[in-house]
C-alpha cells in the first residue's frame, strides 16, 4: 500500500464532474481573466471569513507582498515574523523591500512566541505577519495589542489555516489584512496557483486592486507602480464549488487528527497541541521525535511517504543570512526543526490508509526504544 504525504487523486475523482463543469462554464463565458468568476469568488471568500473585502491575486506569496506594499512598507522597514514558516513568508517581505526580523516560537504548537514579540521591535518597525501555522491561529489578542502599542500594522499569513478559528473568530479577520493560498496541497486548494487577500478596509483593498494589474483602474493609464498578479477565472469557479465544501474538508481532516490522537497515544512521538482557544483545521498532523530521520527513511521503505515542515529555518539560509542572525539565535525553531514531521493528512485518506500509516509507525517505534 503507497500512502503518500498528500494525494489529490481521489478527491478529484469524487469532485470531478463539478470541477469540469466549472471549467466548462468559464470557457464558454467569453471572459477568462478577472471577470465574474473571480469577482464572485472574492464575495464569496470574503464572507466566509466575516471580511467585507477580497481581492484574487495569482498565488499566497504576492498575496503577502501585495499586502505589504499596499499597506505602505518602504524600502528598509522592518517586519516581524517567524522563521518556523515556508520561505514564501520570508520572500515576500525581502520581496517587498523589508528587512525580516525574527521572533522565536512556542514549544508547544511551534506557534510564534508572541511573549518575545516586543523585544524584536525597533524604531524600524513597520508591521508583523502573524503564520498561522500548521492549521492553528496565533493568539492575535496579544499581537494585536503589542502592535497597536508601537503603531504596526498586522497581516495575518493564512496560507495554511483556512477555516481555522480563535475565540469562533476565523483567521484573516483579526488583523489588518489576511493573506491566503490556494495552493494545491491548502485545506482549501485549486488545480494550480492562487490566493487572496481578505480585509475590512476599503481603500487599502482598492489600492490593491490597482497594484495586482500594473497600477491601473482597469485603463492603460498607471496611476501608480503595480504588478501582474491576477486570480484567474478557470481556478477561482473551481475554488468557488470546493468553497461550499470547505467544512466538510476540516471536519473531515479533524476526524483523521482525532484518529491520530487515539492511534498513537501510547507512543512516545510528541503528538500536535491544540493553541488556547483555538479550533485546529489541521492543514498538517505534525509530531515530533529525537530520532526523526530514522524514522522517516524506515517509513519510506514501506512506500509511505512524509513531510518535515520545516528542516530547514529560514534565517539559517544563505539568501537571508545578511540579515544577522545565525544558528543559536533561534532556539527552540532550531531544535524544533531538527525533530518534526507531519504524516499524511488530507479529507480522501482512508481509514484504511491512517491505520496502515500508525501500525508502521508503532513497529518502527518499538524497534527504535528496544
Amino acid at each position: 500500500m503507497s500512502i503518500q504525504v498528500w494525494d489529490y487523486r481521489a478527491e478529484f475523482d469524487e469532485e470531478r464532474d463539478e470541477i469540469l463543469a466549472a471549467v466548462e462554464r468559464v470557457f464558454r463565458s467569453g471572459r477568462l481573466i478577472l471577470g465574474a468568476s473571480v469577482r464572485a469568488f472574492e464575495e464569496e471568500f470574503a464572507a466566509y471569513c466575516g471580511a467585507r473585502f477580497g481581492v484574487g491575486v495569482n498565488s499566497g506569496t504576492d498575496a503577502l507582498v501585495l499586502a505589504l506594499l499596499a499597506l505602505g512598507l518602504q524600502p528598509g522597514d522592518e517586519v516581524v515574523t517567524v522563521s518556523n514558516t515556508a520561505i514564501p513568508t520570508v520572500s515576500a517581505i525581502v520581496t517587498a523591500g523589508g528587512r525580516p526580523r525574527f521572533v522565536d516560537i512556542d514549544r508547544r504548537t511551534y506557534l510564534m512566541d508572541v511573549a518575545q514579540l516586543e523585544r524584536a521591535i525597533t524604531p524600524r518597525t513597520r508591521a508583523v505577519i502573524a503564520v498561522h501555522l500548521f492549521g492553528q491561529c496565533v493568539d492575535m489578542d496579544r499581537v494585536n495589542e503589542v502592535a497597536a502599542r508601537h503603531g504596526l500594522e498586522v497581516i495575518e499569513d493564512c496560507a495554511q489555516s483556512h477555516g481555522a478559528r480563535l475565540d469562533g473568530r476565523i483567521c484573516g479577520t483579526m488583523g489588518h489584512v489576511g493573506a491566503f493560498s490556494f495552493y494545491p496541497t491548502k485545506i482549501l486548494g485549486g488545480y494550480g496557483d492562487g490566493g487572496m487577500i481578505v480585509s475590512d478596509d476599503e481603500s487599502v483593498m482598492a489600492r490593491l486592486r490597482r497594484i495586482r494589474m500594473y497600477g491601473t483602474d482597469g485603463s492603460y493609464y498607471a496611476l501608480e507602480h503595480g504588478y501582474n498578479s491576477r486570480l484567474d477565472e478557470v481556478h477561482a469557479e473551481i475554488l468557488r464549488g470546493k468553497l461550499k465544501r470547505l467544512e466538510r474538508y476540516i471536519a473531515r481532516r479533524r476526524e483523521l487528527a482525532a484518529r491520530y490522537d487515539r492511534l498513537l497515544a501510547d507512543t512516545d512521538l510528541v503528538l500536535p497541541r491544540v493553541a488556547e482557544r483555538a479550533m485546529h483545521a489541521y492543514y498538517l498532523y505534525v509530531v515530533a521525535h529525537p530520532r526523526r530521520d530514522e524514522i522517516l527513511d524506515r517509513l519510506k521503505r514501506h512506500d509511505i511517504h512524509v513531510n518535515v515542515s520545516y528542516p530547514w529555518p529560514i534565517h539559517t539560509m544563505p539568501p537571508y543570512a545578511r540579515f544577522g542572525y545565525r544558528p543559536g539565535d533561534l532556539p527552540v525553531t532550531e531544535a524544533a526543526a531538527q525533530q518534526i514531521f507531519s504524516l499524511p493528512m488530507y479529507p480522501s485518506l482512508t481509514n484504511e490508509q491512517q491505520d496502515e500509516v500508525c501500525a508502521r509507525l508503532h513497529d518502527i517505534l518499538a524497534t527504535l526504544s528496544s
